[in-house]
């Protein structure tokens, strides 16, 4: 038995004993044409207080709360076809927050494009404050061995390793690779990109400021841009210079020299395989799916500083420079699709 066949005969028994059990198996699925996913709020999802999905509340006038109680919080909704999800923080969360929504029978994510939005550390050799990154390959820093610093060997880099590895940057064939990195369509990556590279992205005395702690990274001086980055997720909060040489070297490692890290990330990756999974039975179209993340730090600090230097290093307004470019340049592409709608439901931009 193919395990995509697998996969839809264990759909076909459980969903019907979910709708009933939610009152649902009524209803006419619902056609979704975009779903937003963010990550976090601050505190409620209309407070004043942004974090990464109220932004797209209010300025997509998502005014139709739907209870979600497999989630971490309910889900927001327009008349216009867009549905906003807060998967809440960490892999765990979007890999189970991500799967509940795919498999609710109230919805129709067949045509659905996906756009996780948030915000992210960038690495100052690529990216400046505020910068929005476009990925293609999103990968996983998590599925690693790793040693204390204090115990490696003197001509290792750093002290992580893959799975499959006896030292630093030495990988063969594993069944973790499935997970580890993430290939997205890279037409639609470029044909958004395209839209969006144009838009200027808001700038700040505060951020200027900022920025000129890192007068040793060109890039990381300029106003923010839009690009293309490729991200990396890790369930821990790590900083510095020598992590930051060794997620540069572990997204080549693992795109075959061919991805760029730019931009740090949480939980991508659990969205990404739930959607891949949810993709084999028909209910998402994988090739339709957009990782968008914007800088609201650094990942290492200027050099000459230690890696503490992060933890008393300001959070520049908050994070809301960053905020606002996911929200900005993200809502462009979004609008492009509910414009044209007739040609892109059936037609993926770029190909």
């Amino acid at each position: 038995m193919k395990i995509s066949r697998f996969y839809q005969l264990l759909l076909n028994l459980l969903i019907p004993f979910f709708a009933l059990s939610a009152g649902w198996a009524d209803a006419k699925p619902i056609p979704v044409k975009v779903v937003v996913v963010a990550m976090f709020e601050r505190g409620t999802q209309d407070d004043g207080n942004p974090g990464e999905l109220e932004l797209w509340i209010k300025g997509e006038k998502l005014d139709k709360v739907i209870p979600f109680p497999l989630g971490v919080s309910d889900l927001r909704m327009n008349d216009n076809g867009v549905l906003a999800l807060e998967t809440g923080v960490g892999v765990t969360n979007s890999t189970a927050s991500i799967m509940a929504l795919g498999l609710d029978p109230r919805f129709d994510f067949s045509k659905s494009y996906w756009l996780i939005a948030g915000i992210a550390g960038a690495d100052p050799e690529d990216a400046s404050l505020g910068t929005a990154a476009w990925a293609e390959y999103v990968l996983d820093g998590d599925l690693v061995h790793e040693m204390d610093s204090r115990e490696i060997p003197q001509d290792w880099p750093y002290g992580i390793l893959p799975l499959s590895g006896t030292k630093p940057n030495e990988r063969k064939p594993h069944n973790s690779d499935s997970v580890v990195v993430y290939r997205l369509n890279p037409r639609l990556q470029e044909w958004a990109f395209q839209l969006t590279k144009d838009h200027p992205i808001a700038d700040g005395p505060e951020m200027k400021a900022f920025r000129k702690e890192f007068k040793n990274y060109p890039n990381a001086m300029l106003p923010p841009f839009v690009m293309k980055g490729d991200a990396m997720g890790s369930s821990t909060y790590w900083h510095g210079h020598i992590l930051n040489d060794w997620a540069n070297d572990w997204v080549k490692l693992y795109t075959g020299g061919k991805g760029n890290f730019v931009m740090t990330a949480m939980e991508d990756n659990g969205t990404l395989t739930s959607l891949k999974r949810l993709s084999k039975v028909g209910k998402v179209d994988f090739d339709r799916i957009m990782v968008l993340r914007t800088a609201s730090n650094y990942s290492t600090p200027p050099k000459g500083q230690g890696a503490e230097w992060h933890f008393s290093a300001p959070y520049v307004l908050g994070g809301r420079p960053a905020l606002q470019a996911a929200y900005k340049v993200g809502s462009i592409v979004v609008h492009e699709l509910l414009d044209d709608w007739g040609q892109y439901e059936e037609a993926i931009p770029g190909r």
